[in-house]
């Protein structure tokens, strides 16, 4: 089956809109999401800094978040960067393994991205992930536990050996076979790769005559 590999950690802004266009993505070319978690800190334990996150140069990081504004507009989603922002995500992250797992990731990892960034809510609280789990459909007294087990901590670090191992450095990264991607701006070379390899007719863009 068509798949394409969605490597994600929540605390990054820009991969809560890839999240989004890699869904419709998804519906348009039928292919199938594989959700893996993991966190930044992991390959990189500076990215816990929000100066890391944005560049050095003032009017660059000035921009940058403008950039991100556009394209929240531009996907028609609301955009409230938390103030703590890069935020601690870990328990999130555990509880997006243990929803893969239930094969309710879809529903769970999107209830986290808009609370996060739509509703500017404090996922980083056990009653504020346990009300998302639940809207998701996950069983809240399951999904509790799990995010203490060494399992679910342990899934997130193989997700980043792997994502590291097959030249991986942010999130979002993609992959749809051997091919990788890197960003939310890369999202219509995804969807246009997914495109070619389903057999579907599409019109992309540089097709319209």
């Amino acid at each position: 089956m068509l798949q394409a590999e969605f490597f994600f950690d929540f605390s990054c802004p820009w991969t809560y809109l890839a999240c989004a266009r890699l869904r419709e993505a998804a519906m348009r070319t039928g292919a199938e999401i594989i959700w893996k978690p993991f966190a930044l800190v992991d390959l990189d334990p500076a990215m816990g800094a929000r100066e890391a996150r944005l560049d050095s140069a003032p009017e660059r990081a000035s921009w940058q978040l403008q950039d991100l504004r556009d394209w929240a507009r531009y996907c028609d989603l609301p955009l409230e960067l938390p103030a703590d922002w890069p935020c601690e995500a870990r328990a999130a992250l555990r509880g997006a393994v243990f929803a893969a797992e239930e094969k309710r990731a879809a529903a769970y990892v999107t209830g986290v991205f808009a609370a996060l960034y739509g509703q500017g809510r404090n996922i980083t609280a056990a009653d504020e992930l346990a009300d998302i789990a639940t809207a998701a459909g996950l069983d809240a007294a399951a999904f509790g536990q799990a995010l203490g087990t060494d399992e679910t901590a342990a899934a997130l670090a193989r997700n980043a050996a792997e994502l590291r191992s097959r030249g991986g450095f942010r999130s979002a990264t993609l992959f749809v076979g051997d091919a990788m991607y890197c960003g939310n701006s890369r999202m219509p070379l995804v969807e246009f790769e997914l495109a070619q390899a389903s057999g579907r007719s599409f019109v992309m863009p540089g097709q319209h005559n």
